[in-house]
């Protein structure tokens, strides 16, 4: 029998992501404003008004970020979706060639794992209680994905992979 679960995540905004939005829509005003003060720019300047709206608007909507984690028969896939428009694979492997899959706090984040450089973070924010992570080592270098699967995914995985599933 197949195994086909799924789940979405959206990513809470953070501080940054508030700071870009403002930071967008004082820039759009602000040039909205130049162009409306110009005499000779007057008989285009709707035209401009507009642009630079439409633009703004798209800026904030990308600030609009889920992921969609995929299992197939021990294969997880993650998708991140901005805007509800654009898809893009960040991360697609196997459980049997993760060392480990972890809850965040169950203990074996260790000083090993922190230190990793390699990281994908899809999970809606470092501090939810759902957050587990997968070690495996990619191209000779040790990778981490942080991701907030649920249950029936956990217990996917323990199928495949029963030594190397902590929670």
């Amino acid at each position: 029998m197949d195994i086909f679960l799924e789940k979405i995540v959206k990513k809470k905004k953070t501080i940054a992501d508030y700071t870009i939005i403002a930071g967008v829509i004082l820039l759009a005003v602000l040039l909205m404003l130049i162009i409306l003060s110009f005499r000779f720019l007057s008989s285009f300047a709707p035209l401009f008004v507009v642009g630079i709206g439409y633009i703004a608007y798209m800026l904030i909507r990308n600030r609009n970020i889920e992921y969609e984690y995929i299992v197939t028969n021990g294969d997880l896939d993650i998708d991140i979706i901005i805007a509800q428009r654009k898809r893009k694979r960040i991360f697609s492997g196997s459980c049997k060639d993760f060392e480990m899959i972890a809850k965040l706090t169950s203990g074996k984040y260790d000083y090993n794992n922190q230190n990793t450089k390699d990281r994908v973070v899809a999970v809606s924010s470092m501090d939810s209680s759902d957050v587990y992570f997968i070690s495996f080592i990619k191209d000779g270098k040790k990778s981490l994905v942080f991701f907030e699967p649920h249950a029936k995914m956990v217990e996917s995985f323990k199928k495949y992979i029963p030594l190397k599933v902590f929670e």
